[in-house]
């Protein structure tokens, strides 16, 4: 079963007014945490940016062996975009779609992730109100593209929405994944400068590994 990981970068924050993958978290551009979490536990990463003038930018800060890769020009830019761009670009049966401000991802939730994706369509977070992760999320590559390309046919833009074409889909609880995270940090997004100054607090404390 070969792994696949997709990191969504790109896209002017508009809290920050900068690239939100490489904003500075205590030393080191936020994309780095992200890619650092998944480089070991997957046979390739691939990270989708808007831009080429992003795609030069990251070059300079990810590892030679991370694949970069554009977003197409005509299409809106979005986050079923970029997996779209992903999943036209890896080679693994298995794909974890994430984004690019989740800096506290849990290997062990990743590695969990995999383990349950053998077999289905798709792996993914339901918190107990029914909200779901789609990008933090394992999806079967070749399905999950085949129902991007549709729902962008139909002009539907919404990540979730490729959910209800694929037919094996494996909803994990979060009350599963708290007993392994009970802090929770793996969902932590970088959404504006008080969450950033929270994940620097949490590096400097030391309280995820």
């Amino acid at each position: 079963m070969g792994r696949s990981a997709i990191i969504l970068a790109g896209g002017e924050s508009q809290r920050f007014g900068a690239d939100k993958g490489l904003l500075d978290l205590a030393g080191k551009p936020l994309i780095s945490y992200v890619v650092g979490r998944t480089i070991d536990l997957v046979d390739e990463i691939v990270v989708c940016v808007k831009t080429e003038a992003q795609l030069s930018l990251y070059s300079q800060v990810l590892p030679k062996e991370v694949k970069l890769v554009v977003d197409s020009k005509d299409l809106p830019p979005c986050p079923l975009t970029g997996a779209l761009t992903g999943l036209m670009n890896v080679k693994g049966e298995y794909s974890l779609i994430l984004p690019c401000d989740t800096p506290f991802i849990s290997k062990r939730i990743i590695n969990l992730l995999f383990e349950i994706a053998v077999g289905v369509d798709a792996v993914i977070p339901r918190w107990p109100n029914g909200y779901i992760e789609p990008l933090q999320a394992v999806y079967r590559s070749k399905m999950a593209l085949e129902a991007a390309k549709r729902m962008i046919e139909t002009n539907n833009y919404r990540m979730q929405s490729i959910i209800s074409l694929l037919k094996r889909v494996c909803y994990i609880s979060t009350l599963i994944i708290k007993e392994i995270d009970p802090k929770m940090y793996t969902f932590l997004n970088i959404n504006t400068p008080l969450d950033l100054r929270r994940a620097e607090s949490i590096i400097r404390r030391g309280l995820v590994v």
